[in-house]
């Protein structure tokens, strides 16, 4: 181990078997980061932090967004700066595994395969797990496993696990199409060996024809959006699903859990990241997929996801809240929540005393004040986006029998109802450009979203008698998880 001191006087390591990034890799900092002091200080992250960098890393980071590694210091920097989520690999990293080190593993029930087979590389292996189909599935290439009954996703993937031979095995459900060159992007970060599984965006299946499915191809929540991100709990990009994934076979030991019918692959992410391993998702590689549009499955599936959080709350504590709050955010939220003519001068001289508070641990900065009103004001508005969404989706129970109380709180509710669907659909509108949906439909869409969303979380944490999955933590509550079979 070779320490490094390079970030807000601590020591940074890289260790040369595993950690160890390869000469000629670039890196590019998070287009959300914010630079503070002229760049003596970076914001942003998953989860969010403020990283003080010396003058030794200033130099070597410079005035742009990219640095490339070079040697131990600029290895050493740009590991601290990927690990923060603070940059992410650029396209062609050297050194990355081939696609004849690929298995890829397919289980299917009673589905045609041969849209999804016709995108696969010839180098890759494949076995197909047929999970009870009707007619049993046949093959011009690759192996097939075949359960004479239906034993579920889990178990089928489990299967093409412990059947391959490769070092690497991709993970694609029979219902996703690959689009382009969408191995080669996963496969260059695994030339970072503590890299234990990268996910490709999942994307809608085209033609899109119904109104739910416009809404699914710009607000899937399979679809975790066109930026890269280290995968971490509680931030932005906190899970990724097994629709599509890349794992080193060291790493993910006997797979997924099979007890676990929803949120198995959550699960999975949540395992390997508190066993220590790296995460990653990039966008650049692309999986589309057939979503479910017909309104009935397509509610019953937003309920089914929600029944998950229960049982991960409970084998991963901390890790999947409906609200992460400081006690000062949580403080000025409940004052503006009140609607009472105090509620603004309250909200205002909470923030205000947390800036100052704030204020004091920032001396390093030029200007630690009007750096600490920057943030106080960051996070107040972050928390009330959140407090928000969570009345809206996680905790509408509440907030509908709030309002059939209060005339207030009727308001409230439809105004928050009307403003967070109307900005949900600003928002991402243009994710999918060959979509166009109109604000109208996509604020019923995403209201039907949350409300089944939410009752599959109630009911998921009502019949587990465990209420885990619906209180908020604080910041510095500890995600507490299990390793990953071995």
């Amino acid at each position: 181990m070779a320490p490094v001191g390079l970030v807000g006087g601590t020591s940074v390591c890289w260790d040369s078997a595993v950690g160890e990034l390869p000469l000629g890799m670039r890196v590019v900092v998070d287009r959300r980061a914010r630079r503070l002091d002229g760049g003596a200080a970076l914001l942003g992250g998953a989860p969010p932090r403020l990283v003080h960098l010396v003058p030794k890393a200033r130099a070597l980071l410079g005035a742009g967004n990219e640095l490339t590694v070079a040697d131990p210091l600029s290895r050493a920097l740009a590991r601290t700066l990927l690990d923060a989520g603070l940059a992410h690999p650029a396209p062609g990293i050297p050194g990355g595994p081939t696609r004849s080190e690929v298995t890829v593993v397919v289980p299917v029930k009673d589905r045609p395969l041969d849209r999804l087979l016709a995108t696969l590389p010839p180098e890759v292996d494949l076995v197909v797990v047929d999970d009870g189909s009707a007619e049993p599935v046949t093959l011009a290439r690759g192996r097939v496993i075949r359960h004479e009954t239906a034993r579920g996703p889990s178990a089928s993937r489990n299967a093409g696990l412990a059947a391959a031979t490769t070092p690497l095995v991709m993970f694609l459900d029979s219902d996703v199409v690959p689009q382009g060159d969408w191995l080669d992007p996963l496969l260059e970060h695994l030339a970072d060996r503590s890299v234990a599984l990268v996910a490709p965006r999942i994307v809608a299946l085209h033609p899109v024809t119904t109104a739910l499915g416009r809404y699914e191809a710009v607000r899937s929540s399979l679809d975790l959006g066109p930026d890269p991100a280290l995968i971490v709990p509680r931030s932005r990009v906190a899970y990724v699903p097994s629709a599509a994934m890349l794992v080193r076979t060291s790493a993910v030991g006997t797979g997924f859990d099979e007890a676990m019918h929803v949120a198995e692959d959550v699960d999975l992410v949540l395992r390997l990241h508190a066993a220590g391993h790296r995460l990653r998702y990039e966008p650049r590689a692309r999986v589309a997929h057939d979503h479910r549009t017909a309104p009935k499955a397509w509610a019953a599936r937003k309920a089914f996801y929600g029944t998950g959080a229960a049982p991960l709350a409970r084998r991963h504590v901390g890790s999947v809240p409906p609200l992460v709050l400081s006690p000062w955010t949580a403080a000025a939220c409940a004052a503006l929540l009140a609607q009472r003519r105090w509620s603004v001068p309250v909200a205002a001289a909470v923030t205000a005393a947390a800036a100052l508070r704030l204020s004091r641990k920032l001396t390093r900065l030029a200007h630690p004040r009007r750096s600490a009103m920057e943030l106080a004001g960051l996070g107040l508005s972050g928390a009330v986006v959140q407090v928000g969404n969570a009345l809206l989706r996680h905790h509408w129970p509440i907030a509908v029998g709030a309002a059939l109380g209060s005339r207030r709180a009727r308001r409230a509710l439809v105004a928050a109802a009307l403003v967070e669907g109307l900005a949900d659909w600003w928002l991402h509108r243009d994710r999918d450009p060959q979509v166009h949906l109109d604000p109208l439909t996509h604020l019923v869409a995403h209201r039907i979203d949350d409300l089944a969303y939410g009752a599959g979380l109630w009911w998921g944490a009502l019949r587990a008698c465990d209420p885990a999955a619906l209180l908020p933590v604080g910041p510095g509550t500890p995600s507490k998880g299990v390793a990953p079979d071995r």
